[in-house]
Order: structure tokens, then sequence, then C-alpha cells
């Protein structure tokens, strides 16, 4: 896990500038209930009046509270002359100003006066409070028109209401493309991290992760935690946030109604607690069947021409429904659970509304809670459950990010068993091309026999070493550890003098052209398949190489020429155009080692015969080493290794085999008469 959270923490200030943004999101998201609150209680309810006393009163209405109030009104208003530094914006506010008094003191205890004053004068209540009522008369008294005080209010509130939805808006889009950022960022840089481990691999590595697993830890997995990230910044940060400034809110609001969203928040807890107890094993599960899915497609488009040779496209057609039909009950049985969460969040979250009218209705009739406050609280309550819902939705998603990344850091922690040294060691200049067997014996890691047992032979610069034996003898893994493939378990491998073990990999392989037992071309053209060693190869290299593998023919043949694409795993060409191919693109190497493993296998003994004629003065200063089934190929070899049971049994040239070991006279008449063999 630690593996895989550096790549996270590397974002900090990406993650601390998106905290930023949410909180300011949240800022304004938490004060639009008070601004709705305020043009429901004071732009409706009260006419658009704040004020809790008239600020202007004409000469008439101070008369008429002087006479009740007596020196509380003089000790509070005082007259409206045109010295006053307010003057003439009042004027402008309240056009018949003239003799007028304005407040100028704190108006202690003149709010009882006055209301018992407008409820004795008789007049109707223009709104619920007689205070309000009063100073709206008041000023309509002073020339100012009580519509336009009200839509004043209104529009102003509803102008801070928007601006503050305009800067939560900018807000949630600028946090949605940090996060963003942030997330395809961490993907970017793990699939690097894990395509760059993958290739180090050895073969040991792979046997423990399968290609199909591979694949989806390198594409399925890390977008499970690509939507991860995303989700968490923008949801697990977010969610606390507006948790924590609602509840604030809620507590100043209506602090009697808590416990309601206490026992609201309390359901959803336990809602999601079942469901994550549920769901978790079941994520874990998903993502194996995914694997399983991806290995049957794999082995079936791999092996789609041996299928159809054996008539097995029905089984394996079941096969597939069966690892198919897997993964669809356990994503089918996630989401009818997650479907179910939906109903009863509804249920909760429509059940604590209902009870927070069927309260706030006493309260509201009571006096104690204004109806804009209790449509406040309502969100603020819908805020605070919203944000407990999200954390849990995240507790739920949480699992199958946690596996995928305990998936990606297996491979990111999996070292691979070879790996290079660090004082690295350079071929001798004057041993280059040779390479040594010194006692070397191989077993596979947890295998108890040796695979390879006391092996020793030089291979020399300018002559053919080839290697013989019964299937499943050791001869590919014999010169797979030569590039160090695997590394010997005794003895040791000299290439150029120096123990492949105490050079780099890439200096060590950049010695040997290569030709695997089983061609791979990659999707391009013929002259980038051949090229492949140096993308910046010239035309005249191409064409030689082409011309010693005896690909020339069959790839003038093509209008398109080198330019001929190659499909993908080289599906448009034959096998042994194929392993022309292959064999061209490590002669165009210009190694001074060259092994080819079974390389000749696909070739008729035409073209097996011209190509091995063509082969000897490209090679005559490098150090060829063959594999061969075939007796044929290996007639006039300089040296012959024959192995059996993975051991040597033979080493001489083919007269001298003949004659001392009856092994290899035994694959040489099981394959050719007396009379060829002695004409070889």
């Amino acid at each position: 896990m630690k593996t895989v959270s550096k790549y996270i923490t590397s974002r900090g200030g990406i993650f601390v500038f998106a905290i930023i943004l949410m909180l300011m999101q949240a800022w304004c998201d938490l004060a639009l209930p008070s601004y709705t609150s305020a043009i429901v209680d004071t732009g409706i309810s009260a006419g658009g009046i704040e004020e809790d006393l008239p600020l202007v009163l004409s000469a008439m209405d101070y008369s008429a509270l002087e006479r009740e109030a007596g020196t509380l009104a003089s000790d509070n208003y005082s007259p409206l002359t045109e010295e006053h530094p307010d003057y003439d914006r009042l004027k402008d506010k309240y056009p018949l100003i003239e003799g007028a008094y304005y407040l100028d003191g704190d108006g202690e205890g003149l709010e009882e006066i006055i209301s018992e004053l407008y409820l004795a004068s008789g007049r109707a209540l223009r709104y619920k409070s007689p205070v309000k009522s009063y100073i709206i008369d008041c000023y309509e008294n002073l020339g100012r028109n009580p519509s336009s005080i009200q839509m004043g209010y209104i529009l102003k509130t509803g102008g801070r209401m928007m601006g503050m939805v305009l800067m939560s808006i900018s807000a949630a889009i600028a946090t949605a493309y940090v996060s963003s950022l942030a997330g395809a960022g961490i993907s970017r840089d793990l699939r690097h991290d894990v395509y760059s481990r993958v290739l180090s691999f050895s073969p040991t590595e792979f046997d423990r992760f399968s290609t199909a697993s591979l694949i989806t830890r390198s594409t399925n997995d890390i977008q499970q935690l690509q939507m991860m990230v995303i989700m968490s910044m923008r949801m697990v940060s977010y969610a606390p946030i507006m948790a924590v400034g609602g509840i604030i809110k809620v507590a100043q609001t209506a602090p009697s109604m808590w416990w309601v969203i206490a026992v609201a928040v309390a359901a959803i807890l336990v809602v999601m607690t079942v469901l994550f107890k549920v769901t978790m094993p079941r994520f874990t599960l998903q993502q194996k069947l995914i694997d399983k899915l991806n290995l049957v497609s794999r082995e079936v488009l791999n092996g789609l021409s041996v299928i159809r040779a054996f008539g097995a496209e029905k089984r394996e057609v079941d096969r597939f429904e069966n690892a198919n039909g897997d993964l669809m009950k356990t994503g089918l049985f996630l989401n009818r659970t997650m479907s179910l969460m939906n109903p009863v969040i509804n249920l909760i979250m429509n059940g604590c509304t209902l009870v927070i009218v069927w309260v706030g209705a006493g309260h509201i009739a009571g006096g104690s809670l204004q109806v804009g406050d209790m449509m406040a609280f309502i969100t603020y309550a819908m805020n605070v459950i919203m944000s407990f819902l999200m954390l849990g939705m995240m507790s739920i998603s949480a699992p199958r990010a946690l596996v995928s990344v305990r998936r990606i850091a297996e491979v990111l922690e999996t070292e691979s068993s070879v790996t290079d040294p660090e004082n690295a060691a350079r071929c001798k200049p004057e041993l280059e091309g040779q390479v040594e067997f010194d006692h070397v014996d191989f077993s596979y890691p947890g295998a108890d026999e040796k695979v390879l047992s006391d092996i020793s032979f030089t291979a020399l610069p300018g002559q053919t070493t080839a290697i013989i034996g019964s299937t499943g003898c050791g001869k590919t893994t014999l010169v797979s550890l030569i590039p160090r493939f695997f590394d010997v378990t005794g003895g040791h491998v000299y290439v150029g003098g120096v123990d492949v073990r105490d050079m780099t990999q890439r200096e060590l392989r950049s010695k040997i052209g290569f030709v695997p037992q089983k061609s791979v071309l990659f999707s391009g053209t013929i002259g980038s398949n051949i090229a492949f060693s140096d993308p910046e190869m010239g035309l005249r290299e191409i064409t030689e190489a082409a011309d010693v593998a005896q690909a020339s023919e069959f790839i003038s043949a093509r209008p398109e020429g080198l330019e001929a694409s190659i499909a993908q795993g080289g599906s448009n060409v034959s096998g042994g155009q194929k392993q022309r191919l292959a064999i061209a693109r490590a002669l165009a190497k210009k190694a001074p080692i060259y092994i080819f493993d079974d390389s000749f296998s696909a070739l008729d003994y035409k073209t097996d015969r011209a190509l091995r004629h063509a082969l000897a003065p490209h090679t005559e200063n490098s150090a060829v080493i063959i594999v061969a089934q075939r007796i044929s190929t290996v007639l006039n070899a300089d040296k012959i290794i024959v192995l059996e049971d993975g051991r040597m049994v033979g080493m001489g040239n083919h007269r001298e085999l003949m004659a001392s070991c009856e092994e290899y006279r035994q694959i040489a008449f099981s394959q050719l008469s007396k009379e060829e063999l002695a004409n070889g």
C-alpha cells in the first residue's frame, strides 16, 4: 500500500488546492439557505424591512410616538436637518423628509411601545409583526413606496444568492478539473511504472502473474484507483466540511430539533455498515473474475485456429460463457444490492423532511420559529444527511479500489529475480563474441530436480555451435541462460570473458541477436519489424538482412514492399514468413553473438539450406548458436552439443559424434539414411 500511496502524496499540492476550493464551495452552499430564509422571513413576511425600528420618522409619526413614549422618543430620535451628513442620501430615499426625525439612539424599550401603539390604533396588520407594519407605514408617510422596499430587498438578497451560486459553481468546476488532473496524472504514472516493472520481469515473475492478470492490473485496476482518487477529492473531502458546517448551522437555526438529524444520520450509518459487510467480499471476487474472463478470452483468441481445427468452438464458447456468467452474477448481485440503497435513503430523507415539517409547524405556531428558518433547517438537514450519505457511498466503493490498490502494489513491489549488479563490468574486447558455459546447473524456482546439470562448453566467434537433443532435454533453457532470461543456479555463464551476472542486462543483450523458438512480430510494417533493434536503421541494412534470411522474395511480391503492414502478432503472414522475418530482425542487429532457438523448423529444406549458406559469410566474425531438431540443420556445425535429460552426453562435430555418441547416432538414423549421412 505504501508503494502506491507515494503516487498520491506526490500530488499533495493539488490536494491542498482542491481542499481550499471545496472550503469555498461549502461556504457558498451553506450560505444559500440563510438567504432563502431571509427572503421568506424578511422579504416576504416583513415587506423587506430589515431594521427593528424606523430609521426616519415624519414629524406627525414622531409626535404620536412622543405622546406615548415621552422622553424615550426624544432620547432616541433627533431632528433631521440639512447639516446632517446623510441628508441628501435620505432625501433621495424618502422624498417627504422635511421636518423628519432620525434614529440616533439604541432604541431600547421602543419596540414594545411601538407594538402597543400600532395595535391600539386599530389599523390592520400589514405583516405578522406590528413593528414591521408600523415601520412600513412610517416610510410610506415619508413618500417611500412599500412595494419598492420589498422588491429592492428581494432583488438585493437574490443577487447575493446568485453571486454565491456562481462562486459555488466555479469552485465545483475547478475542483472537478484539479481532481481529474490529479487522478489522470496518478494513473499515468502508475501505468508507466507498472509497465516498466513488467518489462523487467523474468519468466519466473511471469509465472507468478498471468498475462491476463497483468493486463487487468495495468488497465482496470488502475482505472478503479483513478476513479477513487477523483471521487475522494470531490466527495470524501467535501462531505465532512458540509457535515460539520451543516451541524453548526442547524444548531444556530433550530437547536431544539437536532435530534431529528441525529436519528436520520444513525439510520444511514446502519444501512451503510450492512452494505459494506455484504459487498466487500464480492468486490474482491469481481476483480478475480475479470482476470479469469481476460484469461479465457486471450486463450480463445490466440488459439482460434486450433479450436477450429478440432471443432471445439462450442466447448470454448461454453467455457467463455461460464466465466462471463460468473462475472455477470457477481455484478448483478452488487448492482442489486446497491440499488436497494436508493429507496432506503430516499425513505430516510423524506421521513426526515416530514418530521422536521411536523415538529417545526408546532414551533412556528408557538412563535419560536419562523417559516424561513424551518425551510433553512430542512436544507441544512439534507446537507448533513447527504454528506454522511456520500461518505457511506465512498466506504462502499472504497473496498473495490483497495483491492485494486493491493493488486497494483503486488506488481510494483515484486522485484525481478534477474537484476543488474551495482558495479557492472563490460565485455573484454579480445574475447568479444565468445560464450562459455562453466559447469552450469539450473533448476526452476520451487523445483526439486535440475533441468540442466554440469554443462560446460565454449562457443567461439566465427564458429557455429549447434545444440541438439530430444524434446524436453533442456535446449531452450540452456540458450535462455545466455541473455539472462534466467540466472544459473550453479556454475557460470561467460560472455566476452565476463560472467553475465556481472553485466547490465542492456549491455549483455546488446551483444546478442536472438531468434526465439516462437517467432513474434509486432504490429507495424515489415521494415519496422526488421529494424526493431534500431528504428533509424538504413534501407541497405534492412535489405541485406532480408536477403540473408531468404525473405526478399515474398517481400518484393507485395506491392508495398518493406512498407507492407504487419498485423498484431504477425497474423497476416505465414509461419515460414514470420520465422524468416524474425531471423532477419536478429541479423539486422549485427551482433557478435547470434542465437537461433529452433528457428528453422518452419522452413522447407531448400530454404533452410539456402539460409544457412547465406548466413555463413554474414556471421563470419560472430558466434552462432543454433538449437535444432533436424539433423540436417546441424550437420556442418563446427561443434555439436548433444543433450539428454539436461546433461551433455556428447560434444564434437558430426563425424566425431557419429563415431562416439550413441544418442546422436539414434537421432541421425531416425531422420536420415546412411547414404545421406555419409554424403553430409
